[in-house]
């Protein structure tokens, strides 16, 4: 049986420019700790879908855990804009969180 990862890599192969098959593979990615992996398949959520809140959260979280703060925080910084945007309220508080260790 294939890994959640090899499910995915399939799926990306097959429809390369579906952002959710993208997204899907980056959390598995990210999940097997291979996050350095991940950050291309995020990056392209980032970039496809300009209000896709938890692409950029993820994104950023994960370049924080690579130890990238610098390139993390304008990342997160529009994710909690999207956030109030969005009335995500508890996305919100998270994010505020996390911009205060930053």
């Amino acid at each position: 049986m294939a890994s959640r990862v090899e499910q995915f890599q399939a799926l990306v192969a097959q429809q390369p420019d579906n952002e959710l098959f993208r997204f899907s593979l980056a959390q598995a990615l990210a999940a097997a700790g291979r996050g350095e992996e991940a950050l291309p398949h995020f990056a392209a959520c980032v970039e496809k879908k300009a209000d896709w809140m938890m692409a950029r959260i993820l994104l950023g979280k994960l370049l924080m855990q690579l130890g990238r703060r610098a390139e993390a925080k304008p990342l997160l910084e529009a994710a909690l804009a999207l956030a109030v945007e969005q009335h995500h309220e508890d996305p919100e508080r998270e994010l505020r969180a996390m911009l205060t260790e930053l």
